[in-house]
This record gives structure tokens, sequence and C-alpha cells, in this order.
């Protein structure tokens, strides 16, 4: 038996990776403005609401105090 050895070309892989993209300070300061921004937003829309809430809540309390002492100061006559 004849053994005959072929000589071949080593099969060479390269396996390419995506580049990373750097974060600049650019990114940072317009990432950090966004996240104020939004919180911001936030912090005005519950303040707002809780305002309202409170100013109704003031409110009623008069109406009803003020009926009560309408209530208590009325003079009724007695025979």
């Amino acid at each position: 038996m004849r053994r005959v050895l072929l000589l071949q070309q080593p099969i060479i892989v390269r396996v390419v990776e995506e580049p990373v993209k750097e974060t600049s300070l650019g990114d940072i300061i317009f990432g950090a403005i966004g996240l104020v921004g939004i919180l911001l937003i936030a912090a005005a829309l519950l303040g707002l609401l809780l305002g309202g809430a409170l100013i109704l809540l003031k409110r009623r309390r008069e109406r009803s105090t003020a009926a009560s002492d309408a209530e208590a100061l009325r003079v009724t006559p007695t025979s």
C-alpha cells in the first residue's frame, strides 16, 4: 500500500466583531439632561395634582364649617 499525502492549505477563519460604539461626553450630558427633564415634568405634574387636591379639600372644609357656623348662629324664637 502506498500512502499519498496531499498537502492542503490551512483554512483560516477570521471572526470580525462589530466595532464598539464609544460613549462621548456629549452622549452622557444629553442623557443626563433628558433624565432630569423627565423628572422635572413628573414632579411638576404631581405638584399640580397635589396642589389642586389640597385646594379642593380646603374649599370643602370652609363650606362645611360655614354651614355649621350659620346653623349655630341661627336664632330661634322661643314662646
